[in-house]
């Protein structure tokens, strides 16, 4: 612990927690996979005992006296199984942008202390955060942690109350095993996070039968419960509910819809994606029911690097459209992506790059916020007649100040959300 003093008060606060599940009690947490659509509502709430009152008697007087109140609570995930809290956490590592995104999105961006890449996780964000007034998050005083591994003895430095991580994935670590997995989550703060659910890979073998798959929607409300933030949540589910609907209400008929290339550009070769594919990894461009490019392709993977399309291969199939994934933040240098294809002798004969629809495409990991603007920008990028023209992006621009009659969804609706006036 960083203080001896301060350690024994959290200590004293954890000896309350109850923290069972896969880590603690041995098993997984039951259940069957989860259903990938977006539009699926999480079951699974946060419970509050009720406080209760008894009856004290002495020689002399008798007189009642409540009881300290129980405030105790507990949220379930997979593979975690029920985490109990006595309070709402206010020391958080968050290792993923999603959770990142979450924290944020419900007004708890003070707690985070760590998280995997401070400066790229968070920085990727404020491209959106920038369209919220209000709304905002800094990398600034965050602690790394990952750095060629994890190191365990940061995690008790770091003192958080709990680590929005998957133990599933944390065990793939090197130098991690289930043991330290179970050290941490016993004498420090409990896991409670699901990362498989991006795209539905396999977890290791050890937590594979009973592992299940949430939608992003479904994850954001167990970490709303957390925090005790559900009528946040609700408040912000609504709105995605509406643009979902509205997206899904104005579509073009399926043969007038383009079709789509979602892939990412390195070293002179193009690794596609399947937009339609399962996990929450896609829930910004699977609600576009676009045409894909990709649907017949031998040469399609579940998010690994082993195919790839040289640039002529990738002229044979020629999508109307080309969307880049993960250019929209600090992964790729998408000027130099542009210039490079767009004057390849071959690239430059691409129907996308012709009609200029070789777009800067947001990323799979999203929470809350981002999906929604992410899903306003896929709309606009795929289907300008509907949505309107999707404005081109620039290196170090924001999200586009859109005016509020060519939003897709109330952008100061969802601000006023997050910073608790609603």
């Amino acid at each position: 612990m960083s203080d001896q003093s301060d350690g024994r008060s959290r200590l004293g606060r954890r000896a309350y927690l109850k923290y069972s599940g896969a880590l603690a009690g041995g098993s997984l947490l039951a259940g069957c996979t989860g259903n990938s659509q977006p539009e699926s509502a999480d079951d699974e709430t946060a419970t509050t005992q009720t406080p209760t009152e008894t009856t004290v008697t002495d020689t002399e007087t008798e007189t009642t006296e409540a009881t300290p109140e129980d405030t105790s609570y507990s949220v379930s995930i997979s593979p975690v199984g029920e985490v109990t809290f006595d309070e709402v956490p206010s020391k958080v590592m968050a290792y993923s942008p999603q959770y990142i995104d979450m924290l944020v999105a419900f007004g708890h961006e003070d707690s985070l202390t760590s998280v995997g890449f401070p400066e790229d996780y968070v920085g990727g964000l404020g491209y959106f955060y920038d369209a919220l007034d209000g709304v905002s998050a800094s990398a600034d005083g965050l602690t790394q942690v990952y750095d060629g591994g994890m190191d365990k003895e940061l995690f008790y430095e770091l003192d958080n109350d709990v680590h929005l991580m998957d133990p599933a994935w944390v065990v793939t670590f090197k130098g991690w095993n289930q043991t330290d997995v179970d050290e941490i989550a016993e004498n420090v703060g409990p896991w409670f996070a699901n990362r498989y659910s991006r795209q539905h890979a396999q977890p290791p073998a050890a937590y594979r039968d009973d592992y299940r798959y949430y939608t992003l929607w479904d994850l954001s409300g167990k970490v709303a419960d957390v925090f005790q933030e559900r009528k946040r949540f609700e408040a912000l589910k609504t709105e995605y509910e509406k643009l979902y609907g509205h997206i899904r209400a104005n579509l073009p008929p399926k043969s007038e819809r383009p079709t789509v290339g979602l892939l990412s550009y390195w070293d002179g070769e193009f690794y596609p994606y399947k937009i339609s594919g399962p996990g929450f990894g896609k829930a910004h461009v699977r609600p576009m029911g676009a045409r894909d490019a990709f649907a017949d392709s031998d040469k399609t993977y579940a998010e690994n690097y082993d195919a790839a399309y040289s640039t002529e291969g990738l002229l044979e199939i020629d999508p109307d459209v080309i969307l880049h994934i993960f250019a929209v933040g600090p992964w790729y240098d998408w000027d130099e992506i542009q210039e490079t294809v767009s004057t390849d002798p071959v690239g430059k004969e691409l129907t996308a790059i012709q009609n200029d629809r070789f777009y800067a495409s947001g990323g799979s990991f999203q929470g809350p916020l981002k999906n929604l603007f992410q899903l306003e920008m896929t709309a606009k990028q795929l289907y300008p007649e509907q949505f309107g023209e999707w404005p081109r992006f620039e290196e170090g621009q924001s999200y586009p100040d859109l005016p509020e009659e060519e939003q897709l969804f109330d952008h100061q609706r969802v601000a006023d959300i997050v910073n608790g006036e609603f």
